[in-house]
């Protein structure tokens, strides 16, 4: 086949396979079942002009249903100012990556360090990095962190409330670094504090990971779990959902020694699975345990303000071989997009947001248990901007096909007869009313 765009010539290509010590491209592939090899070309398209091109997306983007999203499970449908995409797309942004040479890559340093700042703002922490791929994989970090911490222990606690999907990652990483992971139970929607204690009671803990809001939506009380915690020398970690903590006590109010989750609730928009940006903040004790870099403010020889990698410690071109991490790349565009969203947002902007979310998700619940077709899984349980409805007698997918020809995603299906559903700042209660008389009519 000929590649039109690949610059090497006949001798380049024949030397290079030379060197690999074989007779033509095929030998390249020698491994590979025949059974797996494409025998026929690729099915592409003929070629098409620019405005063909253009039409051609457009008519498969046509294709896509825009729903109105009460949908949640730790990703959320919030509003993001214009500015946000329109400063993202500048090219200087666009293309920024990891600053390999952080000396001349200010402008990326400078706003990987304001996204610190204002993480470690949120969080009520000491230090935040910024080089996670997801919340979930920034809390198996933060378990690892526990781990490192404690040297000899191997052992984590994780609470039964913590959501699903984020312990699935956490159980992976856990498997392969020697972690055993032990659940703590819950009862009504929290997290059980006597099976806390009788676990911690059994010592070998490095940690304990609890979530807030938790996955059913359910806002926990953890006065004196960190004391708890500490008085058995584990580390006390909390998932959380940053946009909440404008609202919500935060991980360090609560002593937390970590606090990490995803922050795809800063704006971020929904986009079949990604990108999305998992936020690592701690005790400045932990520092040097934490993966990934951490930028700090500093002053040139003519006294101007600067910015400098101050770690990274555990990155693979520096002690790759005593590395408990090993991370590349910061993520730096949706650090950059988050920093742009909190700038522009403002604590009072954050705070209007949550509470918009907090009031419909009340709303909401009240008009869907009226209907009599449903009640909260955990009426008891306070509940921030989303909650758990059990539906005893509904078809749930014939009414979530309703819901969507309506132009609904109703929420997320955790049970046979059970939904997850969320209330951010944008449905309105035009929307949960019609929402509502849907399930009222099944």
């Amino acid at each position: 086949m000929s590649h039109r765009y690949f610059p090497h010539t006949a001798a380049d290509i024949e030397a290079m396979l030379q060197r690999c010590g074989v007779e033509d491209m095929n030998g390249l592939y020698a491994d590979i079942p025949e059974s797996l090899l494409l025998k026929g070309g690729y099915e592409l398209p003929e070629e098409m002009s620019e405005t063909e091109v253009r039409d051609f997306f457009r008519s498969l983007a046509d294709k896509n249903m825009v729903l109105k999203c009460f949908a949640g499970a730790g990703f959320y449908d919030h509003y993001s100012p214009a500015v946000v995409p329109y400063i993202m797309s500048r090219s200087e942004f666009l293309t920024a990556y990891t600053p390999y040479q952080p000396e001349i890559s200010q402008g990326t340093l400078q706003y990987i360090f304001e996204y610190q700042s204002m993480m470690v703002s949120l969080t009520g922490m000491d230090v935040s990095n910024a080089s996670m791929y997801d919340g979930t994989t920034a809390t198996a970090e933060a378990m690892l962190m526990a781990v490192a911490a404690s040297r000899k222990r191997r052992r984590v606690l994780v609470s039964a409330t913590l959501n699903p999907a984020v312990r699935r990652v956490v159980d992976t990483y856990a498997r392969y670094h020697g972690v055993e992971i032990d659940e703590i139970a819950q009862i009504g929607g929290i997290t059980d504090i006597d099976d806390l204690k009788a676990k911690l009671m059994q010592g070998d803990v490095a940690g304990v990971i609890v979530a807030t809001p938790n996955f059913y939506g359910v806002v926990e009380d953890y006065s004196g779990w960190a004391d708890l915690c500490h008085e058995h020398k584990a580390l006390f970690i909390i998932n959380c959902v940053p946009a909440d903590l404008s609202v919500l006590k935060t991980p360090g109010e609560w002593g937390a020694d970590i606090a990490c989750g995803d922050a795809q609730s800063l704006g971020m928009p929904l986009n079949y699975g990604g990108p999305y940006l998992g936020f690592l903040c701690s005790r400045k004790e932990l520092i040097r345990k934490m993966p990934g870099r951490i930028v700090g403010a500093t002053t040139d020889a003519d006294g101007r303000r600067t910015f400098v990698l101050t770690l990274q410690a555990r990155e693979q071109h520096i002690r790759r071989d005593k590395a408990t991490s090993n991370i590349c790349s910061n993520q730096g565009l949706m650090a950059l997009h988050t920093a742009v969203y909190l700038s522009i947002m403002g604590a009072e902007g954050l705070r209007e947001a949550a509470m918009a979310g907090y009031n419909g998700a009340h709303y909401l619940a009240d008009k869907l248990t009226a209907t009599g077709k449903c009640s909260l899984k955990y009426p008891e349980a306070p509940f921030f901007n989303e909650f758990a409805v059990t539906m005893p007698g509904v078809d749930i997918d014939a009414f979530m096909r309703r819901c969507v020809d309506r132009g609904i995603l109703p929420g997320v299906r955790i049970a046979s007869d059970e939904m997850l559903i969320a209330v951010t700042e944008i449905p309105s209660r035009r929307d949960m009313d019609i929402l509502a008389g849907i399930l009222a009519g099944m």
